[in-house]
């Protein structure tokens, strides 16, 4: 397996994993401060706009549909992060905060942090167990 695509697996793993927990642990933090984020228009600027440059940086260096699970993973979450990017990017707060509501996510929160915590452990599992080629 490609050094690249394990070092970025162990990194998405990790990274995913430790968001995840926090959520868990800080329920009400997250249902009041995601929301609060989603209006902040500048923050929203900076936020797509990292998530941008790391879609771009995976996508660019990364954009492998075949592999294993390791590989496609990794090339799945840079596309996904830069059209996070694109969409917070253009759309206006309204439509964040109105798109989050359609989710319920105060009231499905279990199941939205079910998923990265889920995501994170198996990426961080087949980061770590991957032998990288020399």
């Amino acid at each position: 397996m490609r050094p690249l695509t394990v070092f970025l697996g162990r990194l998405l793993g990790l990274y995913v994993l430790i968001t995840g927990l926090w959520l868990l642990a800080d329920k009400q933090e997250a249902v009041s401060t995601i929301p609060d984020i989603l209006g902040n228009r500048p923050l929203m600027i900076i936020l797509a706009i990292i998530a941008l440059i790391v879609g771009l940086a995976i996508v660019l260096g990364h954009n492998i549909w075949s592999g294993g699970a390791l590989t496609i993973l990794v090339t799945l979450i840079g596309w996904i992060s830069f059209l996070r990017g694109l969409l917070f990017l253009f759309l206006p707060p309204a439509a964040t905060r109105q798109i989050l509501e359609v989710m319920q996510f105060e009231r499905l929160f279990y199941i939205y942090v079910a998923i990265p915590l889920i995501l994170g452990v198996y990426l961080t599992y087949l980061g770590f167990t991957a032998r990288p080629r020399r």
